[in-house]
């Protein structure tokens, strides 16, 4: 067929909407030669957020939950960039890539938005200079980086004086990604005092900043409440009803008056949808698209969005739906589907779907979970937290490494290698230079 003639999809993002989008379009479409898929990332992988904050606890290779993006996709299209505008009118995206930043227009006649989330810093003083964050790979191994530059500064004599400030690291947000975060830093640096001779368990200090009455609010205040205790019990300050005011190099102001002296704060608790999303001219609700049951965005035909980044009607409560990662996966196979059907003269379906379950790991093989509505804690909703993330992670390959790296860790400590990204040392002498060093060595 005409090239000229061929329907072209494009799909912008690649996270959970986009790239199960991209998976079930592949599948739906592997032979409709007259349709053209191209998928626009950012990084050249899919990242699994769930298990981020193993990543930054040392549980798990820095490699092992991400998969490159040109080993799930095989028929679609994929480009490694940036999105820089979207022009609905002319059905027209630009995009760039490389280090150079190559700029290029990609038409489409059929756009999928599934752009996300990015870090909302609220304005507060200091903060957006000075946190730390949880939402990419690059923060996770940051954070790590983190912690070990902290147990290594304040293992020498020179830091007595500043070790309190030193070994204080406070988390904001109690939502999953603050517990998650705030449960596997404390696990990882209280186990590994015992490598540095100087410091002790007692040495650390970790504070939880939720905004709420109660952590894991999604889980409902019985679930919240034994997380609670359970951090409580591991020595995890947690300050409810509290938010973060302002930050400097010293310390952390909260809303309660309270001033924490601490050199580390890791922010989970806001995020805002891309900002790219304000420069369209469509119907927003808090900054995200409002698409109808089918996904679609009203008044463009053929745009549809997902995800983060869009707000999709739920019939059964009246509300949107939230925009976890277990809703963006089903939800970018039912737009996949609905955009087949579209294509191929067939009838559309909205998308619908409850909630199958919560769970949050809270460090030491304790977890809290909320199953078809029957709540589980301790070890069988840890246990329940590594089996079912365990399956959903893409490729056999990766669902090895990460169950070796799982079994490793009953047996080994946690690693403390900090992973340094500069190039080494290098000189440079002239070789006449050289020639005379070495003969002067050799006398």
């Amino acid at each position: 067929m005409n090239a000229n003639k061929r329907k072209h999809l494009l799909i912008l993002g690649g996270g959970f909407g986009g790239m199960y989008a991209a998976i079930e379009l592949e599948r739906a479409l592997a032979y409709q030669p007259d349709v053209e898929v191209t998928l626009v990332n950012r990084q050249n992988f899919f990242l699994f957020t769930p298990m981020l904050h193993e990543i930054a606890a040392s549980d798990l290779d820095i490699t092992h939950i991400v998969n490159p993006i040109r080993k799930l996709l095989t028929r679609v299209t994929f480009l490694h960039g940036e999105v820089e505008s979207i022009d609905l009118a002319s059905k027209r995206a630009a995009v760039f890539h490389g280090p150079n930043q190559h700029h290029h227009e990609l038409s489409y006649d059929y756009l999928v938005i599934a752009l996300g989330a990015t870090t909302n810093f609220y304005k507060i003083p200091g903060l957006e200079e000075r946190a730390l964050t949880m939402k990419s790979l690059g923060d996770a191994i940051h954070l790590r980086n983190r912690l070990i530059d902290l147990l290594e500064e304040a293992d020498f004599d020179c830091a007595i004086d500043s070790r309190a400030d030193l070994l204080t690291v406070v988390v904001a947000g109690g939502g999953f990604a603050g517990v998650e975060t705030v449960a596997a830093a404390n696990d990882f640096l209280r186990e590994a005092t015992r490598f540095y001779r100087h410091l002790d368990e007692n040495d650390i200090r970790v504070v939880l900043v939720h905004p709420g009455p109660v952590i894991l609010p999604e889980l409902g205040d019985q679930m919240g409440q034994y997380a609670q205790k359970k951090l409580a019990e591991r020595r995890v300050e947690i300050l409810v009803n509290t938010k973060v005011k302002a930050i400097s190099d010293e310390s952390v102001d909260l809303s309660d008056g309270t001033k924490i002296r601490t050199k580390t704060l890791v922010w989970t608790a806001g995020t805002s949808p891309s900002p790219l999303l304000e420069t369209l001219p469509c119907q927003k609700e808090r900054g995200r698209l409002v698409v109808n049951e089918y996904m679609e965005v009203p008044d463009w035909p053929g745009v549809w969005a997902l995800g983060d980044c869009a707000v999709i009607p739920d019939k059964k409560t009246g509300k949107a739906y939230p925009p976890t990662a277990q809703h963006a996966m089903r939800e970018g196979k039912r737009l996949a589907q609905n955009i087949t059907a579209e294509i191929l003269g067939k009838t559309k379906k909205p998308f619908v779907f409850s909630t199958i379950g919560l769970l949050a790991a809270i460090g030491r093989r304790t977890g809290v979970a909320n199953i078809l509505g029957v709540n589980f804690s301790g070890f069988i909703a840890w246990f329940l937290w590594r089996t079912i993330y365990l399956s959903k992670l893409p490729r056999f390959e990766k669902k090895v490494r990460v169950a070796v790296d799982w079994t490793l860790d009953l047996f080994f400590s946690k690693d403390l290698v900090h992973f340094m990204i500069l190039r080494s040392p290098t000189v440079s002498h002239s070789e006449h230079a050289q020639a005379e060093e070495q003969a002067t060595t050799a006398h």
